[in-house]
């Protein structure tokens, strides 16, 4: 569902989005739109990224970051 949403901004931020939407060929409200999924998207990919980081150190092991890289190598070259 679509609702209306109203902005404001600078003059001078509104004729530069008039602009860019002229030259782009799409609206103000596409481009408004599409950069908040592109917030969205970035927050929902740094969620995944806190929950991976979360999970550093759950799992002990004796190698070390050389020993894998070495194992990595030795595998796929």
């Amino acid at each position: 569902m679509q609702a209306k949403l109203t902005l404001r901004m600078e003059e001078e931020l509104i004729n530069t989005a008039k602009l860019y939407s002229a030259r782009s060929g799409k609206s103000v409200s596409k481009i408004v739109a599409d950069l908040f999924k592109l917030i969205q998207a970035d927050n929902s990919k740094n969620a995944v990224t806190q929950n991976v980081s979360s999970l550093k150190g759950v799992i002990k092991s004796d190698s070390s970051e050389s020993d894998y890289k070495a194992h990595i190598e030795s595998k796929h070259l």
